[in-house]
């Protein structure tokens, strides 16, 4: 792949700037360009860069005399004319910043007319026009910016509107030199933009990086706004008095976020928008009728959910359509989301009304609510029991990776006469073990769980067509049964205190043979303390479970003392990793240092 600099000929010539964005657009994509904007990129912070962020456009600014002049640039580089446009709030705002003018004097319109990938993927080229008529006074702005582009710049768009996976993807770009250079949410299009500078000339020409991520993430863009900079840009803009408490009441009103969805999944609204049709903006009264809600009420949550990224609102027809984002709370979904929603906005909702508690005595909030731990809770009620394996469930886009785990694909090599067996030790509803043996079918698996966990895996594997393949032990962790090639803890650890720990993996220890292996899944807590899933699920395990989130020389130290040596760690989605360990040599008695 060849990058083309733009040379001072073409800088002055919007047309040709268009078209050799068009071509840059074309030819790209967020593996190549990561790695040319941030020198040194690498290692698992580039795949989480490239796995989050996708490549979503160039953007530049031009300076046509009116619409008619825009709309012949767009034709004479086959971009499509009829491209809608709306209000650029961030770009005028810049603007009037650098050149010291009034805002209301720049009309400023964005347009992302579509350009294809080389490989067919959805991609655009973002154009900033600044309306210059003639004898306007505004042409030396543009001679200016053309000169200096400082509009110029790379998209990638973020897949999943996470607040935390926001702040993580913007914490590895700090990391590797890119510089916070503004940004600003827009109202026409219920956008955030956190835009970055690199740090050297980049080997593809664009010094500037923009995230973005649809809706309203002020309090991450306060965040990014605030960072702090050696060189702080003169553009930028200074905080006002009000932001702190505007950010703080948004902050404050993360209850209602979290009972908005849950209401959303409980009432089964994906499931009736989805049922009519998804690309069908619906009006609230339609719903409240398949729903059995109130009109004015529905409405009501709808607006907010759209604020959220759940729905999108279609102000033409006064209805709402599913967004992808909300279709992940759909009852049938792959993957469906919906059990995490219920349980989060349901029992574990209830026990962090009394989370002062658990931080007074490091006991969980939980206990003190339901009168008893978590476990025993769950297992006393099948149906909140099988909501909780549902929810464990939801997040097994965790797995994905782990089916082609090198110790997995060495373990599946084994040759059919002797299969190996892949232990999983309180695997749940059997989800992780389904996926492994789905993928190997020369593995045998065994599950060790509760009683009546058992049977919902049992159910599963054997929907899954590898029940065949799977033995089921009813028990407890001292039950962990021996001769296994591969041991699988899968969320378990961080559910206990160091104590119960150190037990769990000593019982694993002493069933695993010398060859065998371990595998940890859980969330690592960054050791740089940089934004991360597992930061707030520590605070959702003190409160909870009564266990904790832990980095990996904190998983290393328990291991050592039960007796097993940490290989080494890869990340895995949704910000957990995999830990691989081992037995640790045991030392000979026999041998004399020389």
């Amino acid at each position: 792949m060849t990058t083309t600099l733009p040379d001072e000929t073409m800088l002055l010539d919007d047309t040709a700037r268009l078209r050799a964005a068009a071509e840059f657009v074309r030819e790209h994509d967020s593996a190549a360009l990561l790695p040319l904007l941030l020198p040194g990129l690498d290692g698992p912070d580039l795949p989480a860069l490239a796995g989050h962020c996708r490549f979503a456009h160039a953007g530049l600014l031009l300076f046509p005399s009116d619409a008619d002049g825009l709309r012949a640039q767009l034709a004479e580089c086959g971009l499509a004319v009829d491209t809608p446009s709306h209000p650029s709030v961030v770009v005028r705002e810049r603007l009037a910043r650098r050149h010291r003018r009034d805002p209301a004097e720049l009309d400023v319109r964005i347009l992302r007319p579509l350009v294809p990938g080389c490989a067919g993927e959805r991609r655009a080229v973002e154009v900033f026009a600044l309306t210059v008529p003639p004898h306007s006074g505004l042409e030396r702005i543009a001679a200016y910016e053309r000169t200096r582009r400082h509009e110029a710049h790379l998209a990638f768009e973020i897949e999943h509107s996470d607040p935390l996976a926001l702040r993580g993807l913007c914490a590895i770009l700090v990391r590797h030199g890119a510089r916070p250079d503004g940004g600003g949410y827009n109202p026409h299009e219920d956008g955030t933009v956190l835009y970055f500078t690199t740090p050297a000339d980049p080997a593809c020409g664009y010094r500037r990086l923009e995230l973005y991520v649809r809706g309203d993430h002020r309090a991450a863009l306060a965040a990014h706004l605030d960072h702090p900079d050696d060189h702080p840009d003169p553009h930028r803009p200074h905080r006002t008095a009000g932001q702190p408490a505007e950010t703080l009441l948004r902050l404050l009103t993360g209850a209602w976020t979290t009972q908005a969805l849950a209401a959303f999944a409980r009432l089964r609204l994906p499931d009736a928008m989805d049922a009519v049709d998804t690309r069908t903006a619906h009006r609230p009264e339609d719903l409240a009728r398949l729903t059995g809600t109130h009109p004015r009420g529905l409405a009501t949550l709808l607006r907010y959910l759209a604020m959220l990224g759940a729905v999108s609102e279609d102000h033409e027809v006064g209805g709402f359509r599913l967004t992808e984002l909300g279709a992940l709370l759909h009852s049938d979904t792959p993957g469906s989301m919906r059990p995490l929603a219920l349980m989060y906005g349901g029992p574990f909702y209830d026990s962090f009304g009394e989370l002062d508690h658990a931080v007074r005595t490091g006991q969980p909030a939980f206990d003190r609510v339901f009168g008893e731990n978590h476990f025993d809770c769950f297992a006393r009620d099948p149906e909140l029991a099988a909501l909780f394996d549902r929810s464990m469930a939801a997040s097994s886009r965790m797995f994905e990776p782990l089916p082609d785990h090198p110790v997995i694909t060495a373990a599946a090599r084994k040759p059919a006469t002797e299969p190996a067996t892949v232990v999983d030790v309180a695997g749940g509803n059997g989800e992780l073990l389904g996926r492994i043996l789905t993928a190997h079918p020369g593995l045998r698996g065994v599950l060790l769980e509760r009683p009546h966990a058992v049977e919902a895996a049992r159910r599963l594997l054997d929907a899954a067509g590898c029940g065949a393949r799977c033995d089921y032990r009813p028990g407890d962790f001292a039950d962990v049964p021996p001769g296994g090639d591969v041991y699988v803890l899968s969320r378990v650890l961080h559910d206990w205190d160091d104590d119960r720990c150190r037990d769990i993996l000593r019982h694993c220890a002493r069933a695993m043979p010398a060859h065998a292996d371990l595998l940890v899944v859980e969330r690592l807590l960054p050791a740089d303390g940089s934004p991360s899933l597992a930061t707030a699920w520590d605070l959702h395990m003190l409160c909870n479970v009564g266990g904790r989130e832990r980095r990996s020389d904190h998983y290393a130290r328990l291991l050592a003392d039960a007796g097993l040596q940490l290989v080494g760690h890869s990340p895995l989605p949704l910000d957990a990793h995999v830990l691989h360990a081992r037995r640790a040599a045991v030392p000979d008695p026999a041998a004399r240092p020389s």
